[in-house]
């Protein structure tokens, strides 16, 4: 029998579902895994009883404010299931000696996909429609033809170069902007950088795929979205916090864009949300990450990174 050495809390809410497995993996590395009941992400005061005496939490989207990391006295590493670190105070577990990990490059192609999926659901009508013919209708929905349409990608890390190549497929221009631009990959694959306001100005189709943590305020916001065109549409599989939702409201209701498909909300889900009472938009579950194949290689990384730091060993991937 393997002898428990390390408590560790999931929060995560799909990490372990589909692949019971990996539950399987960190019992047999010497772990008391503590499975998440609730069905959600923790909030902060929930982890104030919950994670004080745990070795380690996988995270999803918890509320791992400064409070809360403060007063789980006997944590070593903060494993995140994915990417995003918005929900944890990293300076604080940085001054604590708290690893906290990540695991990019596990589930970008699976985003990528979706937003492709977003795209043309969006600019051809699909899910109207769907809905249309569900109810007895036959009736045509002009859409838009993606052959030489501009693509404005935000964000031209692993995720945007994955949308720009399906992008190219469909026979669009990409053009990007991004502060830490790969020119080199840019140069190589006829995709130029421009400013921000170069990019909304000429998109047709506008995607975000830029990392929140790193934006002080909304990246789109009533100003951004007055200098698109008309008949642009709008993509965001990255995070909520990147589009001012009430200015994206307004927009879209005015006709000062054409639509918006959106995987990621302010708040999720978005209950009682004004967008889901409009009929130019796409919405979809946070599903981005949420294929088979990107859950079993970031459930793989993230018991890596976990079992190393432990170990006393460097994680895969480090983010403090």
């Amino acid at each position: 029998m393997t002898k428990t050495q390390w408590r560790v809390l999931i929060g995560s809410r799909s990490f372990g579902k589909r692949f019971p497995e990996h539950i399987t993996r960190l019992e047999q590395a010497g772990c008391q895994v503590i499975p998440n009941h609730i069905g959600r992400a923790y909030g902060a005061d929930e982890l104030l009883e919950a994670l004080p005496g745990m070795d380690a939490i996988i995270t999803g989207t918890d509320e791992l404010t400064a409070e809360v990391i403060d007063a789980a006295t006997s944590l070593k590493t903060i494993a995140k299931h994915g990417v995003g670190l918005e929900t944890i105070d990293l300076a604080t577990a940085k001054a604590r000696g708290i690893v906290v990990s990540a695991t990019p490059g596990t589930n970008h192609e699976s985003v990528a996909d979706l937003t492709l999926a977003l795209i043309l659901a969006l600019g051809r009508g699909v899910v109207q429609s769907h809905n249309d013919v569900l109810r007895g209708g036959w009736r045509a929905f002009y859409g838009l033809e993606l052959q030489d349409k501009i693509l404005g990608i935000v964000g031209l890390g692993r995720i945007g170069k994955a949308v720009c190549v399906r992008a190219q497929a469909f026979g669009m221009r990409v053009i990007a902007h991004d502060p830490y631009a790969d020119t080199a990959w840019g140069e190589a694959h006829g995709v130029p950088f421009v400013s921000l306001g170069a990019l909304l100005a000429q998109a047709d189709v506008l995607t975000l795929h830029a990392a929140a943590e790193m934006i002080e305020r909304p990246l789109i916001a009533m100003p951004q979205l007055s200098a698109m065109k008309p008949t642009a549409l709008l993509i965001n599989t990255a995070r909520g916090a990147l589009v001012d939702e009430d200015a994206l409201v307004q927009a879209l209701r005015a006709g000062q864009i054409a639509g918006a498909g959106l995987d990621a909300f302010a708040h999720e889900p978005p209950v009682a949300s004004p967008l889901l009472e409009l009929d130019n938009v796409v919405l979809t579950a946070h599903l981005g990450g949420r294929t088979v194949d990107a859950q079993r290689k970031q459930g793989e990384m993230c018991i890596e990174n976990l079992l190393r730091v432990l170990r006393g060993e460097e994680p895969l991937y480090r983010v403090v």
